[in-house]
């Protein structure tokens, strides 16, 4: 069994009668400075359905919430009405970026409670939601992550139920369906592919990164996946170390990176620097099932990727024919696109990185198909932080 096989099945000791036996990702929530112009931003480029809104008209009185989905990928975006609201400071100090990855679980105050007992700190105590109808109900709690992040664990009931929200169904009392949007008759012509969260990976600040690591063993029972030193993740001038955390049942991995020593800034300092010196979500892996497709769309809407150095393609093909692997997709294409590829035992994979999704030099997003594969792409990490260090460069943080 190979070490990634042995992890996940590790990881799915559980049963459904653990209260951290976690479903799926119910949602993520970025806090961000404009939410209806943020619901615009991620339409137009990535091809999100804004489908449900929660505002003053229906009845929100402190914050508006714009709920965006693709496949199985729903984000959550949230703006404070007035200067107090939480979302507000988080803007302030660390600029639009992801507050809370939440998950589903059976009953969420009970995987609170087991948190707690199992040293998690609370972020907030179990709300229920009840329906407006009394027709289902949402029950939602918290614990504190890394820096002034949050999982929520998030529980459903009667019209609420996770897979009626799965398919469309009501989201979150208050929230209302978004009826005219022109961006949502166009996306679903011309699709992304994006169909679920692959990963969310954290960025710690040095010597953190095995603290939350045994946090996640200790606290929601996730297994090490897989761990890359400073030596798997570096150039001549920049490093990091990185170990990846897994839920087990395939619902989610959450790598968590550190800074390494090099002679010049790594781009998870750089993060740091930019996130008021605070750990936080460096990036989002969305899932698809056609690289290709879904690069080229993405392309065409204007998405901004990393540039990798066409030397990239000059070894790429003789590196995942050495792992016994047969890249099937078009080579050209891969190359004129931009592409990475990487192999390891069980298969390959393609994945391509936004650049910085706002001005800040924080949150990015992944595009990543997996043929097999399992891992994150080793075989790429130098060009990757080739092209990071490029771009560092070019923002005078290097």
């Amino acid at each position: 069994m190979t070490t990634a096989g042995k992890s996940a099945s590790m990881a799915e000791i559980k049963t459904d009668a653990d209260p951290l036996r976690l479903m799926d990702v119910d949602h993520v929530r970025f806090h961000v400075g404009n939410a209806k112009q943020s619901a615009f931003f991620y339409a137009h480029n990535f091809g999100f359905t804004v489908a449900k809104y929660a505002d003053l008209t229906t009845g929100s009185r402190d914050a508006a919430s714009y709920l965006l989905t693709q496949g199985n990928i729903r984000l959550l975006l949230t703006t404070g009405l007035h200067r107090d609201h939480p979302a507000q400071e988080e803007v302030a100090l660390h600029g639009d970026g992801v507050k809370d990855i939440a998950f589903a679980v059976r009953d969420a105050a009970a995987a609170y409670e087991q948190a707690l007992k199992n040293g998690g700190e609370s972020a907030y105590e179990p709300i229920e939601l009840p329906g407006e109808s009394g027709d289902g109900m949402v029950v939602m709690a918290g614990i504190r992550l890394y820096g002034r992040c949050v999982h929520s664990f998030v529980s459903r009931s009667g019209v609420y139920q996770l897979e009626k929200m799965q398919a469309g169904g009501p989201f979150l009392p208050q929230f209302k369906d978004v009826k005219t949007f022109t961006l949502n008759d166009y996306n679903r012509k011309h699709p992304c592919g994006l169909r679920f969260v692959d990963h969310c990976v954290g960025n710690v600040e040095l010597g953190g990164m095995n603290r939350w690591v045994s946090w996640y063993e200790d606290v929601l029972g996730f297994k090490l996946f897989k761990h890359f030193d400073d030596q798997d993740i570096s150039t001549e001038y920049s490093a990091l170390m990185s170990k990846v955390m897994d839920s087990g049942f395939g619902v989610i991995k959450m790598p968590i990176n550190e800074p390494a020593a090099g002679k010049r800034k790594s781009q998870i300092q750089e993060y740091l620097d930019w996130h008021a010196d605070t750990p936080g979500v460096q990036h989002i892996a969305f899932r698809t099932d056609d690289e290709l497709e879904s690069v080229a769309e993405l392309r065409r809407r204007g998405v901004d990727f990393l540039r990798i150095p066409e030397t990239y393609y000059e070894t790429v093909w003789e590196r995942v024919s050495k792992m016994g692997w047969e890249v099937k997709e078009d080579h050209e294409k891969i190359h004129r696109l931009g592409i990475l590829v990487d192999a390891d035992e069980e298969g390959y994979l393609l994945q391509l990185f936004t650049k910085p999704l706002q001005d800040r030099p924080t949150l990015f997003f992944e595009i990543i198909c997996r043929r097999g594969s399992q891992s994150f792409g080793k075989g790429n990490f130098k060009a990757l932080f080739q092209s990071l260090e490029q771009e560092q460069a070019r923002r005078g943080n290097l």
